[in-house]
């Protein structure tokens, strides 16, 4: 890949995702996002409807979450957190799977959860990402939802929310990529606040970046790379 200012921006969901922030806050993200070129605004559910008006007719996506942060919503809440976000323009979904589960190993719960998410999500021509909260899991768990996300061919796995105790890191980004086929993108969040992590990232794997703090990343991959290709 030929990094540059402008593929760096289209690999970051710009998050606008802080408990305490508003609709001004939703407003501003999206003028950050439609300004740099980001893939999309990873915004709260009940900001989305705004959020898809925001970025109607551009290159941006609107998306939300579902289940968040923790994921231990019954699957009949989240399905109706999905059908609500899709109605409401959402063109990506950001499902967090129920930690819990996974930790207890009740890996049919696990499957069929994330499948009935997949597909209201797909019928409705969006697109999946899986949220791992990695920094709860051990490897081995790490490995079997990837198996699984594979199996049901969702659009992405993510690592992190980026309000568990730890976010991305480059060990399970590596990890996640060699367990899933080329098909499925592996976007890495949380804790990713300079360009060398996010270049870190990407040469790990990642294929998406979850950020907030889109507009300093863009700005130092504006300069490094017109600095780089300069004779």
């Amino acid at each position: 890949m030929q990094l540059s200012g402008e593929v760096v921006a289209a690999l970051i969901d710009h998050a606008v995702l802080g408990q305490a922030q508003g609709s001004a806050d939703l407003d501003a993200g999206c003028a950050v996002a439609l300004e740099l070129g980001t893939a999309s605004v990873c915004c709260k559910p009940a900001w989305l409807s705004r959020c898809a008006e925001l970025l109607e007719g551009s290159v941006v996506l609107p998306s939300t979450v579902i289940g968040f942060p923790h994921g231990s919503h019954s699957t009949a809440v989240k399905l109706a957190e999905a059908r609500q976000a899709l109605s409401d323009g959402g063109a990506e979904l950001d499902m967090v799977v129920n930690v819990g589960r996974v930790r207890d190993g009740a890996w049919e719960e696990v499957t069929e959860e994330i499948r009935s998410i997949l597909k209201v999500t797909r019928t409705a021509g969006a697109a999946l990402k899986v949220i791992f909260e990695t920094c709860f899991l051990d490897l081995d768990q790490i490995r079997r939802l990837c198996g699984i996300c594979s199996e049901l061919e969702v659009d992405f796995v993510k690592t992190s929310t980026g309000f568990g105790m730890a976010g991305a890191t480059v060990e399970h980004v590596e990890l996640m990529r060699s367990e899933c086929p080329e098909r499925v993108g592996v976007k890495a969040s949380g804790g990713i606040r300079d360009l060398d992590t996010l270049l870190a990232m990407v040469e790990a794997g990642a294929t998406r970046i979850g950020a907030s703090g889109s507009a300093a990343l863009v700005s130092a991959a504006h300069e490094r790379f017109s600095t780089s290709t300069v004779d």
